[in-house]
This record gives C-alpha cells, sequence and structure tokens, in this order.
C-alpha cells in the first residue's frame, strides 16, 4: 500500500508516531506529557501529535506552554478550526503523521503508554499489522462497563468480526491501514475491522486501564448507542464493497 519500506521510512525519521486526541482536558494535559516524556523518550526516536480539537477552555495553551519549557522537539500540536470528533482528531494527526506506525491514546491518562513500546514491536517485527487494547480490569462505573460490552457483542454479530474491546483508546497501527480505510465519523472504533477487511493481522493484547484522575467522561450511552448501531450496519455493508487491490508490476 505504501511506496516507501517501513525500514525505509525508520531510518529517515521516527519509529513511530503516538496521536492523542484532546478535547477540553486542561486538567490532564501537563500531567500526560510529563508521563509521554518520562515513559516514551527512551524508546525513541518518536514524535507525538496532540490533536486539539477544537477545546473550549485552555487545554491548547497547556500544551505549548509545556512544549516551549521542556523545549520538546518531539512534540507537535495539531490544532483543528473547530471541533471534529474523536475520529476526526485521530485522522487530522495520522495525515501529518511522519512514522510507517501510528500509536493512539485517549486523552484522559485512562490509557498506559507503558503498554506501547511492546505493541510497537510486534508490529514493526511483522507479526501483526495492529495491536489493539484490551481492558480487561476496566476502571470505569457499572454502567460504562455494561454498554460497552453489549456494544462489543451487538458490534461483533453485525460486522462479522470478533474484537473484544473495539472503544478501547490504546491501539498501534500501520499507517497505511488508516490511510487506505474509508473515512467516516466513528471510524476509529471500528480500526481493528477495517485492518482485518483490508486483509491485514490483528493481534489482540491486554493492556492497563486507570481511573479517570481529573476532567469529565465526553462518551455516555445517550451520545453512543443509536450512532454505534448505524456505523456498525455501515461497516458491515463496507466488508461487501471495500477495494483490495494490490499492484503486481508496472512496465
Amino acid at each position: 500500500m505504501s511506496n516507501m519500506s517501513d525500514s525505509a521510512r525508520a531510518s529517515s525519521g521516527p519509529r513511530f508516531s503516538l496521536i492523542v486526541p484532546i478535547y477540553n482536558e486542561e486538567e490532564n494535559v501537563t500531567n500526560l506529557l510529563d508521563e509521554i516524556e518520562s515513559v516514551l523518550v527512551p524508546h525513541g526516536p518518536f514524535e507525538a501529535l496532540l490533536v486539539d480539537d477544537g477545546s473550549k477552555d485552555q487545554s491548547r495553551a497547556r500544551m505549548q506552554q509545556w512544549k516551549k519549557d521542556h523545549n520538546a522537539a518531539w512534540l507537535r500540536i495539531v490544532a483543528l478550526e473547530k471541533n471534529c470528533g474523536q475520529s476526526g482528531a485521530v485522522m487530522a494527526g495520522v495525515e501529518v503523521a511522519s512514522a510507517p506506525i501510528i500509536t493512539t491514546l485517549d486523552g484522559d491518562m485512562q490509557n498506559d503508554p507503558r503498554d506501547l513500546p511492546d505493541m510497537v514491536k510486534l508490529v514493526e517485527s511483522g507479526q501483526a499489522d495492529a495491536v489493539v487494547g484490551v481492558r480487561r480490569k476496566r476502571q470505569d462505573t457499572w454502567t460504562r462497563r455494561m454498554s460497552s460490552r453489549i456494544g462489543n457483542g451487538v458490534r461483533n454479530w453485525v460486522t462479522g468480526d470478533k474484537v473484544t474491546d473495539a472503544a478501547c483508546g490504546i491501539k498501534t497501527i500501520r499507517r497505511e491501514f488508516f490511510l487506505c480505510a474509508p473515512h467516516f465519523v466513528g471510524m476509529h472504533r471500528f480500526m481493528a475491522t477495517l485492518v482485518r477487511y483490508q486483509g491485514g493481522k490483528v493481534v489482540e493484547r491486554d493492556v492497563n486501564h486507570r481511573p479517570r484522575a481529573a476532567g469529565v467522561a465526553k462518551y455516555g450511552i445517550g451520545n453512543r448507542a443509536l450512532r454505534g448501531l448505524r456505523d456498525c450496519f455501515a461497516v458491515s455493508w463496507l466488508r461487501t464493497r471495500i477495494l483490495r487491490h494490490k499492484v503486481a508490476g508496472i512496465s
């Protein structure tokens, strides 16, 4: 899918690009960046793209101040013109990323960046095209855990796929699979399925999950249930229509 090999990209730039969508997380971004620096810099070279998804608080200002104070060349702050949602923020980061491997984290600090280095190695080694997290010990309310379990069951039934924890925000995926996948609102929850639809290999990996330390959750049953069901049927339709062509040669 890509004209440049992974090894060629790796030799000319970062090993991986970390993308973190940020929306009204002013209470978390400083600690988030402190943790990313301490955990991931030793595993570089890498870049982190924090995508401000039209925040109405001081998230962007605090990120910019942190970058200035720490002289962090590995940090890039991407500002969207308006709030586009998590899928739009992730894809904005993917489009400007320079590494062949994309990693993602949620901006609420519930994901643990310590899980990422091993996930990156699995993709680099060719053992997987995508490694997706599974929150076995999810630190959320009973209502959120049950709604997610039901949602995953319905999603798997409709799409014909099997994904344990589709909404888990920590993932590691070859960039080409993001670029070749159909782009739509909500696609970030279907990336494992979309990778498989494109012929890629997906591996699930248990990951750490932590309670939200600050701020408020952006998703709930009310703003996800019907929208998620509609997306499931759309993705199921894509299974029979997605293009999988590969060029054998040019003469």
